[in-house]
C-alpha cells in the first residue's frame, strides 16, 4: 500500500473514532443533565473552562453538544471573561480629576443657600478671600450635585426656615393640645389655645375650655389683640394650622387687630416647629405626669408650668427670663436654695448670696 493511501486510511479511522467518542460524550451528557432537577449551578473556573472550548468550537457546534448551558449562555461567558481580561479599574488610582475638599464644598452650599441672589463668580471670589481658589465651573457642579438652582431661580425661592428666621421678631405661634379632665360630669376633654412668640419664646395661655366654638374663639382673638397690653399687639403675623377652631370670624378679628393670620399647608406640622415643640415638652413634663380634678386644678398647672425658671437650649441654654436681681457673682455666692414648683415636679436652683 502506498504512503498516501495508507495516511488517508489511518486519519480516516481516527476522525470516525474521534466522532463516535463526542457522539458518546454528548448523548451521556443529555442523559446525565436529564437526571439533574432544577438549574445547574456551575462555578467560575467551570464556566470559565467550558468557555474557552465553546469559543473554539463555534457557535454551530456548540449548539449540537451543549447540555449544561445554552450555546448564548456560554459565549458571554467567553465574552465576560475577555473582558474582565482587559479590565484594569482594579489597579486605577483615582477618576478623573481629584474632587476638592468636602470643607470647601461644604463652604460653597452654605453661602449659596445663606444668599440666594450671589452667583458663581461672587461665590469664587468669596472663596478667594477665604484663601480657597476654585473655578466657576466647579462651584456650579458642586451645587448641581446638592440639588441647588443658580441664582437667577434661587433668588426668587425663600425657603420657610429662611422667613422664620427674618420675620421672628414679629412672628407668633398658636395650637390647641387636649387634657383629660375629671369633673362631676365625668371624664372631660378639655382644649387648651396657647399662643408663643417665637422671637422671646414667651408663652401666653389664652384660654381652657371644653366647647371651643366660635364665639369662645372670637373673644379669644379680641384679648389677644387689644391695644398696647395684648399679647398679639407687637407681632405682625400669626401662624396656625388648618384646625376648623380657627374659624373664619377667628381670623378676621385677628386681622382687624392689625395682625395677619397665616394659614399652614395641610399636613406640615414642622412649618409650626415652635408650637408643637412646647406641646411636647407641656405634656411630657407636666400633663403626661398629673391627674386633674377640675377645670381649676387643670389651670393652676398650666400657669405654674409657663412661669418656671428653666434654661433654654435653643437659645444659647440660657434662662429666658431671669429674676430682676441678675444672676449671682461668683464670689459673692452663697447657699444654693432649690425652689419647687407643682409639689416638687417643677425644680430650679438660685444661689443666694451670704
Amino acid at each position: 500500500m502506498e504512503w498516501p493511501r495508507l495516511l488517508a486510511y489511518i486519519s480516516g479511522r481516527v476522525d470516525k473514532e474521534l466522532l463516535v467518542r463526542s457522539e458518546y460524550l454528548a448523548a451521556e451528557n443529555r442523559i446525565l443533565r436529564a437526571k439533574i432537577k432544577g438549574r445547574l449551578q456551575l462555578l467560575d473556573g467551570e464556566k470559565r473552562t467550558l468557555a474557552e472550548i465553546a469559543h473554539r468550537l463555534g457557535r454551530k457546534a456548540v449548539s449540537e453538544v451543549a447540555v449544561a448551558a445554552k450555546p448564548d449562555t456560554i459565549l458571554r461567558w467567553f465574552r465576560k471573561l475577555v473582558a474582565r481580561k482587559f479590565d484594569g479599574s482594579a489597579r486605577r488610582q483615582s477618576v478623573g480629576r481629584p474632587q476638592i475638599k468636602k470643607t470647601i464644598e461644604d463652604l460653597i452650599v452654605r453661602m449659596a443657600q445663606e444668599n440666594p441672589s450671589w452667583g458663581y463668580d461672587r461665590m469664587v471670589g468669596a472663596l478667594a478671600n477665604l484663601g480657597h481658589r476654585v473655578s466657576d465651573q466647579t462651584v456650579g457642579n458642586v451645587l448641581n450635585r446638592h440639588g441647588i438652582a443658580p441664582a437667577p431661580q434661587r433668588k426668587h425661592t425663600t425657603r420657610w426656615r429662611d422667613f422664620i428666621r427674618a420675620h421672628m421678631e414679629v412672628l407668633a405661634a398658636t395650637d390647641f393640645f387636649t387634657v383629660e379632665v375629671f369633673t362631676l360630669k365625668g371624664l372631660v376633654t378639655y382644649y387648651v389655645l396657647f399662643f408663643i412668640q417665637l422671637e422671646t419664646r414667651r408663652v401666653c395661655l389664652a384660654g381652657i375650655t371644653p366647647y371651643p366654638d366660635q364665639q369662645w374663639m372670637e373673644q379669644q382673638a379680641r384679648n389677644l389683640t387689644m391695644k398696647d397690653w395684648g399679647f398679639l399687639a407687637h407681632s405682625r403675623y400669626q401662624l396656625h394650622d388648618r384646625d376648623g377652631k380657627f374659624c373664619p370670624a377667628f381670623r378676621e378679628v385677628v386681622q382687624a387687630g392689625k395682625v395677619k393670620p397665616l394659614k399652614l399647608p395641610a399636613r406640615s406640622p414642622n412649618l409650626n416647629a415652635f408650637a408643637e415643640r412646647w406641646v411636647r415638652s407641656v405634656k411630657e413634663e407636666c400633663v403626661s405626669r398629673l391627674i386633674f380634678f377640675g377645670e381649676d386644678s387643670l389651670r393652676r398647672a398650666l400657669t405654674e408650668y409657663i412661669h418656671r425658671e428653666r434654661n433654654h437650649q435653643g437659645k444659647g441654654n440660657k434662662l429666658l427670663f431671669p429674676a430682676p436681681h441678675g444672676p449671682v457673682q461668683r464670689s459673692r455666692r452663697g447657699t444654693v436654695q432649690c425652689k419647687e414648683r407643682l409639689g416638687g415636679l417643677l425644680r430650679y436652683y438660685e444661689a443666694r448670696a451670704a
